[in-house]
């Protein structure tokens, strides 16, 4: 007799009420956009002075982004509640819902994970089983494993627009990461965090699948998907650019910039 309530059930349900509490609130300019709207140089700043600024990756995305809260807006390292409040935003965040929705419609029209057999409660076992993996990935590597080796989990976009130098960078990520110093190192975050979710997942996952083999398996994929997910974010705000998605989402708009005071003569004022 199968169990009407289960961790993966839990979690999505969790996650899934959390997502739609913040999606009533009213959307906020300041906290919600995706645009990468650079900030405007004063005229009177050198030509030098213009072009290094241009080059600044932060410029690509100015304002947080809803879609991929990692996105990093700002060079400033991250306090221990930052980390666990980023990875809290990214369960819950598109990415992650559609990808496990879409994961779950796949594995059950190949039958994969065949223990939790077919219709409306097997893929609600898979879609809550991908979610609960997801989220325990994003708490030990974005949270836990960050906090304790004082990693930044955030992913900074590349200054090359050259799409080789991007690639390679996305791709780079996947292995190294930049520390709350502003160095790099190895990225223990991203390899021990889909690592220990995997591990964890052996709890509520069918039985065939509970065994080291599978494990490492489901990692390696997941690592594989993590370097994709990579090129996305690299791309993700000329995409949404390009898309003009603020069309759509008024609430996402750059705010206007402002506008110079009206230049008075001297005869006028004569």
């Amino acid at each position: 007799m199968r169990r009407k309530f289960c961790l993966p059930h839990v979690v999505a349900m969790l996650l899934i009420s959390c997502c739609t509490a913040r999606a009533q609130q009213k959307p906020e300019p300041a906290n919600l956009p995706d645009t990468p709207a650079p900030k405007q140089e004063a005229s009177s700043a050198p030509q030098g002075q213009k072009k290094a600024k241009s080059q600044n990756p932060l410029q690509f995305v100015a304002r947080r982004s809803f879609f991929y809260p990692e996105l990093a807006t700002s060079r400033g390292p991250l306090h221990a509640g930052q980390k666990f409040e980023l990875f809290w935003s990214e369960s819950i965040s598109p990415p992650r819902i559609l990808g496990a929705a879409g994961g779950a419609g796949i594995s059950q029209a190949r039958n994969s994970l065949a223990g939790y057999g077919q219709g409306a409660g097997g893929y609600g076992e898979r879609f809550g089983s991908a979610m609960a993996t997801s989220a325990s990935s994003h708490f030990f590597g974005t949270f836990l494993v960050a906090s304790l080796l004082r990693d930044d989990p955030r992913y900074f976009v590349s200054p090359d627009g050259r799409v080789s130098h991007r690639v390679g960078h996305a791709l780079r990520r996947v292995f190294v990461t930049r520390t709350d110093s502003g160095g790099e190192a190895f990225n223990w975050p991203g390899i021990l965090g889909p690592l220990a979710g995997e591990s964890l997942a052996n709890t509520y996952l069918p039985v065939a699948e509970q065994n080291a083999g599978r494990t490492f398996s489901r990692f390696g994929v997941r690592v594989g998907l993590g370097a994709a997910n990579n090129l996305l974010k690299e791309y993700w705000p000329t995409i949404f650019k390009n898309l003009r998605i603020q069309k759509v989402a008024p609430g996402l708009e750059p705010p206007p910039a402002p506008v110079p005071p009206a230049t008075v003569s001297r005869q006028e004022v004569r």
